[in-house]
């Protein structure tokens, strides 16, 4: 933009100067313009007529004189009227600048909401058909889990269903807390055992990753099921983006909680909290995404830590530890 007004202006200040030589050549002919003055100067076999100079003073052409060969005509207009009619040709272009960038900043808002307009009312579309499936999912989805539960639990395959049903219920509960806004309980349990329920629920799909726990009793005030979400969407990472022969590690310390495992490495670190962020073709992309909202809400402090080929993520439970 600022090239665009010096080089604009640039070829203003050179029609000025054209006019101005013009004007003056006109003068030289019929001396009818008030604007410009003439002064006699002695010859000079340098000096080519009728071209324009300038000087610190004025800009002027000389003319040769007819009633004295040896002397030339100079016609000149001060400088500081020069100087004048330049600000003014400024203030001129910069209005028509601010003008013309108005209409364009107008037109392109205009045009975006217009362009914008189906692709808006898709996505409210799409919105509304998510929170219409979830809802209708919610039914069908709890009978399954409550049906579970009566049947024999020793048995492999209802085991399998029973951990497909539990991971379709907490994308459900993810999709959930992604499309609404919830208020959260205050609620005392136990952190062991929250994390002895999700490690039972992932160790058996993941049986080929080493497994090391460490976690003492510890009671939080807070809500559980909030919580059991970020347990389960980090430990879910942890798996996933794991290498074959990989860990995962879990310890709580000084109310720090600690989940490491073994991974092959984040391109963008400071991208995967991002909402949609993906490094893979696995996943919605709305996890980690989770897990920040969540912990925002429940005023945990995260942090994550890349050492090597290890990934850390440390969640500070002091301010939602009962104490």
């Amino acid at each position: 933009m600022a090239f665009i007004f010096y080089h604009y202006y640039k070829i203003e200040e050179e029609h000025l100067q054209e006019n101005l030589f013009l004007e003056m050549k006109n003068y030289s002919l019929f001396f009818d313009d008030a604007r410009f003055d003439i002064d006699i100067v002695p010859y000079q076999k340098t000096a080519r007529f009728y071209e324009l100079y300038m000087d610190k003073t004025s800009l002027y052409i000389l003319v040769p004189f007819p009633e004295d060969p040896g002397d030339l005509l100079k016609i000149y207009y001060p400088k500081e009227k020069y100087a004048q009619l330049l600000d003014r040709t400024r203030q001129t272009i910069l209005w028509q600048f601010l003008f013309l960038t108005l209409i364009a900043v107008l037109i392109s808002v205009l045009f975006s909401f217009y362009v914008l307009r189906p692709l808006r009312r898709s996505l409210s579309l799409l919105e509304v058909f998510i929170k219409d499936i979830i809802h209708d999912l919610n039914t069908p989805l709890t009978s399954i889990l409550i049906n579970l539960k009566m049947m024999d639990a020793q048995n492999e395959e209802v085991e399998s269903i029973t951990r497909s049903a539990k991971t379709i219920a907490m994308l459900h509960y993810n999709l959930d807390a992604y499309l609404k806004e919830h208020t959260y309980n205050r609620e005392r349990f136990d952190i062991a055992e929250v994390i002895k329920e999700q490690i039972a629920f992932f160790k058996p799909m993941y049986h080929y990753l080493s497994w090391e726990t460490d976690t003492a009793s510890l009671i939080l005030a807070t809500d559980r099921h909030a919580f059991a979400r970020i347990i389960y969407n980090l430990l879910s990472n942890a798996c996933k983006y794991n290498l074959p022969d990989g860990f995962v590690r879990i310890k709580l310390q000084n109310n720090i909680l600690e989940i490491s495992n073994s991974s092959y490495g984040i391109k963008e670190p400071a991208r995967i909290f991002e909402r949609f962020y993906k490094e893979s073709d696995r996943g919605l992309g709305i996890g980690l995404h989770i897990v920040e909202k969540l912990c925002e809400q429940l005023n945990i402090e995260k942090k994550l830590r890349i050492t090597g080929t290890t990934i850390t993520l440390t969640l500070d439970l002091t301010k939602v530890t009962l104490n």
